[in-house]
């Protein structure tokens, strides 16, 4: 009886450390919103929300890293989508709860499960937009919230309260409504700016950067002032989206 033939082997794919630089990112976006959570339960809310920025920070990194280094993967698509569901569907409205909403019971766990629904099918469809071959939107905006805005603002209520005393000052009805509004923008045809396409021309590009020293400066002075700012500003920019009259066909 003849030996049997050894299975061949497949040859090593070798990968340079720096084109995982974008995915080590999105996992560590990934670490830093479940131990937000964690911080949730314990109670020290400042430090999770801080957390979920950072995380958001990362998120912002990740694909513009990754494209730098034309290291883009559909593993690191995937990954990406799911870290964004946890970073900014999950552990946002979970330190909500932990934080004003745990007395309510069941009505305000529902208001996190609408949330965290609303935020999972807007990822999906954008995810399906992303991939869709005929792209006739319009780059300018999005439709929708996305998830990262969302996130900010339905993290507001903590904001507002961290500048202000070291516990709720909202009426926890308002919280609840609030977090139920803020999943239906998600979810919502309304379309929202893009900054990532806006330019700045030569002239103003020293009063932009100018603008971004002093709202660096703000947020590391007065951290939780500054994002209530910063999520009215970009309440006003929506709104502008809405009556300035150059809106997107939202069909898709």
């Amino acid at each position: 009886m003849g030996n049997l033939p050894e299975p061949q082997q497949r040859p090593r794919s070798e990968f340079p450390i720096i084109t995982l630089l974008p995915n080590v990112l999105t996992i560590a976006a990934i670490c830093a919103g479940l131990t937000a959570i964690r911080l949730g339960v314990e109670g020290n809310y400042e430090l999770a929300v801080q957390l979920v920025l950072f995380a958001g920070v990362l998120d912002g990194l990740d694909g513009r890293l990754a494209r730098a280094l034309k290291s883009d993967s559909k593993m690191g698509a995937e990954l990406g989508s799911l870290a964004d569901f946890l970073n900014f569907g999950v552990a946002p409205p979970l330190l909500i709860y932990y934080w004003a909403l745990d007395t309510t019971r069941s009505a305000g766990w529902i208001c996190v499960l609408i949330f965290a629904v609303c935020c999972v099918v807007r990822l999906a469809r954008f995810n399906v937009h992303a991939k869709s071959e005929t792209d006739e939107f319009d780059n300018r905006f999005f439709v929708g919230v996305p998830a990262p805005a969302g996130a900010l603002l339905v993290l507001l209520p903590m904001f507002i309260s961290f500048s202000i005393a070291e516990k709720p000052v909202l009426p926890v009805a308002m919280i609840c409504l609030h977090m139920v509004f803020v999943g239906w923008l998600l979810i919502s045809r309304i379309p929202t700016w893009s900054f990532k396409t806006l330019t700045v021309s030569r002239e103003n590009v020293k009063f932009f950067l100018v603008g971004i020293a002093f709202t660096g400066a703000a947020a590391l002075t007065y951290a939780w002032v500054t994002l209530v700012a910063l999520c009215i500003a970009y309440v006003g920019a929506v709104i502008w989206a809405l009556v300035s009259g150059k809106r997107p066909d939202t069909s898709q």
